[in-house]
């Protein structure tokens, strides 16, 4: 035994102090790999959309009416299922009508607990028994460990339980045990998430997306462009803020920073109303919701015009000062023709339909006005010192990365940037080549330090792969040659408007460029899987989103409304458990108020992408090998007892 080794053993040892401690727990971990693997859920690019995003996860995905039909199949009415199923998805709002409803309701309170329960035992029973009590909400653990869990010893079982309910109904703590029970349901149909990016932009609930996730018991992210451009907003960078309000006013969605993250926007506001007011702003109009208040459209319109040009300035003075970028056919500002109003853009000369840019030097574009510089240090401080946002940008810091490899699947948002021929594609950073793997890692170290790093040159070139990590040509979560936001804005000719794919498109379908990217990322080609999001899948148009002959799954179907007519349908959910893997594809949902009262749910066609031979238990996945390795160095801690090379001690 090296010294090392007696090291980590003696502070094992402290864990489990007894030859009895340490055996037990070899003996609770050996059974605890023979259980079925847990269920895992894949969404991506969610955009906002927070009440279809609340849905998905109180339904599971379709997974609460699946266990409901398993259990109960013929013995209940379509009708009592899906109220049921209702109740589990919205267990308060859903009693309050049933209070006000029903005639007996102690009646219905103790049918709906037998019903409850049996759901709750289907859904736990899976888990350890330590899983699912930690699981059990506090108030009342005991008394639903007891109704879910066989008691041997109780003779007349049936009269145990029906007391226990009776006297839950009695003393008047039903409706806060069928929402316990329901909440629990919730909990344990979804084992882990997966969010392969994109959370924020376009829909306006990504704080309320956020505030879900932070508190959600187990999951990770895959950074989309979309929420790495919010992150470098945190980090005070100010071409990302500009891009984070500019996207906000586009859509409307403005409330989200000032309502949803307190950030002050009345600078912006005084800027925009008394610099922009006498001028053209019909290229700026919004593409606003229902929920949006039209009184402040003028206004709106007037402080897009203005982040909107502001955004274009300081890319510029970005793309300046990095040329190793190689984005100057993105410098724009400087080539448009005032007089004739055109703009050359690659060699092509466009119409431009407005060039009323009363901030623009022409002989110096990318300069901001004082006035401007004033805004922007404004608008950077709110963004600093916004606490929920903050808080929000860290938990994507610490469960989040650009990529993830979890269970023989390899996650990330975007692509993996390629040449035609299919080699890796790179860029230079800091004077070195990187592609593939490699790439990845460096550009999500430049995230963290553009963060974390203490002020100086280091950060602000963080901060500024940030950027590009958001819109940047050779960016593995954007995936394209160009963000064409300026011709967008501001040319009625839709070829100027391509944006040129990377070339991991076109080569999807190929098994050895598969393999070779499941390999670059230390997973074996024949048993791995690929999951990506970010380009929407046109399902309406027979397009599939699965690639490879199931090796590749893209499952961006459109969860953000601004998609539905582009996919025809309302996303995805990959769903991977022990038997398989599956892939949801949701219709439009209307509102969570719809859901209660007409007890509508989500239609889901599914779609099985792969049944496994041999139903997958923990012994197989990631979790598997970490408890086998904390099996063995849990014999060796026995050994080590039972040699006397480390005593026992507290016997």
């Amino acid at each position: 035994m090296t010294e090392l080794e007696r090291k980590y053993l003696k502070s094992l040892a402290d864990r489990y102090p007894t030859i009895a401690s340490a055996a037990t727990e070899i003996i609770n971990l050996q059974a605890i790999l023979n259980l079925p693997k847990g269920t895992e859920h894949f969404l991506t690019d969610i955009h906002g959309e927070y009440a279809q995003f609340n849905h998905v996860l109180k339904n599971g995905s379709g997974s609460v009416r699946r266990k409901i039909d398993e259990e109960f199949g013929n013995t209940l009415s379509s009708r009592d299922k899906k109220s049921l199923a209702t109740l589990i998805y919205y267990p308060e709002e859903k009693l309050d009508i049933m209070m006000e409803e029903e005639e007996n309701i102690e009646d219905w309170y103790k049918i709906t607990l037998h019903r409850l329960v049996q759901i709750t035992k289907r859904v736990a029973s899976k888990y350890t028994r330590s899983k699912v009590r930690k699981a059990l909400p506090k108030d009342f653990a005991y008394v639903i460990e007891e109704l879910i869990t066989e008691k041997e010893e109780v003779q007349d079982k049936e009269a145990y339980y029906n007391e226990i309910i009776h006297t839950i109904i009695r003393i008047g703590r039903a409706p806060q045990f069928i929402a316990a029970l329901s909440h629990l349901i919730q909990r344990l149909v979804i084992d882990h998430l997966h969010i392969l990016g994109d959370i924020y932009d376009r829909g306006p609930g990504p704080h309320i997306i956020m505030d879900t996730l932070s508190t959600y018991h187990s999951v990770d992210v895959q950074w989309g462009n979309h929420d790495v451009v919010w992150m470098g907003a945190a980090s005070g960078h100010l071409a990302c803020i500009a891009t984070v309000i500019r996207i906000a006013a586009r859509y409307g969605n403005l409330d989200t920073l000032e309502d949803g993250y307190g950030i002050n926007l009345i600078p912006l506001a005084t800027f925009a109303m008394e610099t922009y007011q006498d001028t053209d702003c019909s290229a700026f109009a919004i593409k606003y919701n229902t929920d949006y208040n039209t009184k402040d459209l003028s206004l709106d319109m007037k402080m897009h015009k203005a982040i909107t040009i502001l955004q274009f300035k300081l890319e510029g003075q970005l793309i300046l000062r990095h040329p190793e970028f190689g984005m100057e056919n993105r410098l724009l500002l400087q080539k448009i023709d005032y007089e004739n109003k055109t703009v050359e853009i690659d060699g092509t000369s466009y119409s431009i339909k407005d060039v009323d840019f009363p901030t623009v030097d022409r002989e110096d574009p990318y300069r901001l006005t004082a006035e401007e510089l004033k805004v922007m240090e404004r608008l950077r401080q709110a963004f600093l010192h916004s606490e929920k946002l903050q808080r929000h940008v860290r938990f994507l810091f610490s469960n989040g990365g650009l990529y993830k490899v979890y269970n023989s699947n390899l996650l990330y948002h975007g692509c993996v940037p390629l040449t035609e021929d299919g080699s890796f594609a790179g860029i230079c950073i800091g004077g070195r080549l990187y592609s593939g793997k490699a790439l990845y890692d460096i550009l999500e170290n430049c995230a963290r330090i553009g963060y974390y790093g203490t002020e100086g040159e280091e950060k602000r070139n963080g901060q500024d792969m940030t950027w590009y990590i958001w819109a940047g040509p050779g960016s593995p979560v954007y995936g394209r040659d160009k963000m064409a936001t300026f011709e967008r804005y501001f040319i009625d000719d839709s070829r100027s408007h391509e944006e040129k794919k990377n070339s991991y498109y076109a080569l999807l379908d190929r098994e050895d460029i598969i393999a070779k990217i499941l390999e670059e990322f230390g997973l074996p080609a024949e048993s791995s899987h690929i999951v990506n999001g970010h380009v929407p899948v046109e399902q309406k148009n027979g397009e599939s989103p699965i690639k490879c002959g199931g090796k590749l799954l893209i499952i961006d179907g459109g969860f953000s409304k601004a998609f539905h007519q582009k996919t025809g349908i309302a996303g995805y959910t990959l769903v991977c458990n022990s038997r398989g893997m599956r892939l949801v594809s949701h219709e439009y949902f209307e509102s969570s108020e719809a859901a209660i009262r007409k007890e509508s749910d989500i239609f889901s066609d599914t779609l099985d992408v792969e049944l496994f031979p041999v139903r997958k238990r923990v012994a197989d996945t990631d979790i598997g090998l970490d408890i086998k390795e904390t099996i063995a160095d849990l014999e060796k801690l026995l050994k080590a007892y039972r040699e006397g090379s480390i005593v026992e001690r507290g016997i």
